[in-house]
C-alpha cells in the first residue's frame, strides 16, 4: 500500500482531490434553474439517497455530489477513495446497487447526481482493492499496465513547468498517459458507464495535471459529450497551467474566490465585494464553480471551514446569494487528524450525530438555497454598504439580502427594489414589512444576516 503520510499531506495540500466539475461548450454552468450543488463529501450511497429525499429536493438543491464510486486501496483514510485500482464501482461507500439506486432515489427527489472522477492516475503501492482486485504500482491487471502510465515516474516538483505537471506524477500516484488512445477509450468507458447508472455530470479531479485537449478528447467520445462537467484546476499566480485553457471543455473551479472570501472574513472589509467575480480578475461568471471551502482546503487552511463559526456561515451566506458562478456547499464531517476518513465509515445515520457537520442543511445555510433559486438571474441592485464589515444589496425585484459582519448590532432602513409587502426573513423566521418606496427598516445583530424574497410571505 501506499505510504499514508506522503499521499494524504500532499494531496490535501496541493488540493488535488474533490470538487465538482460541470462541463461543455453546451452546459458552461449546470444546466437547468437550480444550479447549488451539495457536496456530500465522504457519504455512503445509501446515506446520499436518503439525504435526497428528505433534505435536498425539498430544499431546492438542483445538485448532489458523490465521492468517488471506483474501486481504490484499502485504509480507512479520506483520500483512499482518490487511489483507484480498477474501474468497478466498488468502493467503501457502496456497491453497484447502492450506487444506481442512489441515483434513482435522488432523481426521483428532483436532484441531479455528480461524481467526482479520479482519471488523472491510479494507486500507489501494491496491494488489493475494496472490491477484490489485487494491484501493484504501474500494474492493475485488466485495466493498465506500464505501458499506458507516463514515462515521467518522477513526482510533481515545478509548477511553471507544464511538462513537469502534466507527465510526472502527483504526490507519487502512477500517472495514465491521457495522450495515448487506449487510456482515453478506458477513461471514457468508466465514464460512459456511470452515464448508463444515470449519472447527470462529472467533476474532474486534478484536472490541471491533464492537458485540457486530451480531456476534451475524453469528453467527446461519450454518449453524451455536452453532460455537466467541472474541472479542478487550481490557479497559481505564474505558473504554466493556467485555469482558463479548460473553459472550452466545461466549468472550472475557482480557487481565488474561495481563497479571497477567507481573507475578506477574517481580516478585511465586506464593502470590498461590491464587484466579487469578474472585477477581481476571476474566470467568467458562466464558467466559474466557486465554493467557500471543499475537503482539500478545510484541512489545508488555504480556505474558511467549518470551524470558523459565523465567518464561515456568512460566507456561505453571501456565496447563496450573490450572483457569480455555481456554488458548491461542502458537506462533511469533524476531523483533528487532517487524514481521518468518515465516521461510521460514511454512513449518516443523522446530521450533527457522530461528527458529521451536514454544513448543507445548516439553517441560515439551506434556507439560502430557495433565495438563490428565486432570484434567478436578477443582476445585483440596490448596493449599499457602510465602508466597512455591513454589506446589504438586492437581486431585482426578487430579492434582498442585508450582512452584518461587525461587532455590535446595525439598525437602519434599507432600500430595495421589491414590491410593498411582508415577507419572511429567512434567516431568522421573522417577518418583514416592505413599504411603497421599496424600504424597510430592520436590526441586525452582530455576525448576522436577513434575505427576503418575492413568493416567501410567511415564515
Amino acid at each position: 500500500m501506499a505510504s499514508s503520510r506522503i499521499v494524504s499531506g500532499a494531496l490535501a495540500l496541493t488540493a488535488a482531490a474533490a470538487v465538482l466539475a460541470p462541463g461543455t461548450a453546451a452546459y458552461a454552468s449546470p444546466p437547468g434553474t437550480k444550479d447549488v450543488t451539495a457536496v456530500l463529501f465522504e457519504w455512503k450511497y445509501s446515506s446520499v439517497a436518503r439525504e435526497c429525499t428528505n433534505t435536498l429536493g425539498p430544499a431546492g438543491y438542483g445538485y448532489v455530489q458523490v465521492s468517488p464510486p471506483a474501486e481504490h486501496i484499502q485504509g480507512s483514510q479520506w483520500w483512499t477513495s482518490y487511489q483507484p485500482v480498477s474501474y468497478k464501482i466498488a468502493g467503501r461507500l457502496g456497491d453497484r446497487t447502492a450506487f444506481q439506486s442512489m441515483v434513482n432515489t435522488c432523481h426521483a427527489a428532483g436532484v441531479k447526481v455528480v461524481v467526482d472522477t479520479v482519471v488523472n492516475h491510479m494507486a500507489a503501492g501494491s496491494g488489493t482493492g475494496t472490491g477484490g482486485s489485487s494491484y501493484t504500482k504501474y500494474n492493475y491487471p485488466g485495466l493498465y499496465s506500464s505501458y499506458d502510465l507516463d514515462d515521467c515516474t518522477a513526482q510533481v516538483t515545478n509548477y511553471q513547468d507544464r511538462w513537469n505537471v502534466q507527465h510526472c506524477e502527483l504526490v507519487g500516484l502512477a500517472d495514465l498517459d491521457t495522450g495515448e488512445e487506449y487510456v482515453r477509450k478506458t477513461i471514457a468507458g468508466y465514464m460512459n458507464d456511470l452515464l448508463t447508472l444515470g449519472v447527470d455530470g462529472f467533476r474532474i479531479d486534478a484536472a490541471k495535471h491533464i492537458p485540457a485537449d486530451d480531456l476534451a478528447n475524453i469528453k467527446s467520445r461519450l454518449a453524451n459529450p455536452s453532460v455537466y462537467w467541472k474541472q479542478e484546476v487550481i490557479y497559481g499566480a505564474n505558473e504554466a497551467v493556467q485555469p482558463s485553457e479548460y473553459t472550452g471543455n466545461g466549468d472550472v473551479q475557482e480557487f481565488r474566490y474561495a481563497y479571497d472570501l477567507k481573507r475578506v472574513f477574517n481580516n478585511e472589509k465586506l464593502a470590498y465585494l461590491t464587484n466579487y467575480g469578474e472585477g477581481w480578475g476571476y474566470l467568467s461568471s458562466s464558467v466559474a464553480g466557486v465554493f467557500v471551502d471543499n475537503h482539500d482546503t478545510e484541512r489545508n487552511g488555504s480556505t474558511l471551514n467549518y470551524k470558523d463559526g459565523a465567518n464561515y456561515t456568512l460566507a456561505n451566506v453571501f456565496m447563496l446569494a450573490y450572483p457569480y458562478g455555481a456554488p458548491d456547499i461542502n458537506s462533511g464531517y469533524e476531523w483533528s487528524d487532517v487524514d481521518a476518513g468518515p465516521p461510521n465509515g460514511g454512513t449518516v445515520n443523522a446530521c450533527w450525530q457522530d461528527g458529521w457537520k451536514c454544513q448543507h442543511a445548516w439553517p441560515e445555510i439551506i434556507r439560502m438555497v430557495a433565495f438563490r433559486n428565486a432570484t434567478r438571474g436578477q443582476a445585483v441592485s440596490d448596493w449599499w454598504d457602510n465602508g466597512n464589515n455591513a454589506i446589504a444589496f438586492g437581486r431585482g425585484g426578487k430579492g434582498y439580502v442585508a450582512i452584518n459582519h461587525e461587532s455590535s448590532s446595525l439598525t437602519r432602513t434599507y432600500q430595495t427594489s421589491l414590491p410593498a409587502g411582508t415577507y419572511c426573513n429567512v434567516q431568522n423566521n421573522t417577518t418583514v414589512a416592505v413599504n411603497s418606496a421599496g424600504q424597510f427598516t430592520a436590526t441586525l445583530g452582530s455576525n448576522t444576516a436577513l434575505a427576503i424574497y418575492a413568493g416567501k410571505s410567511s415564515c
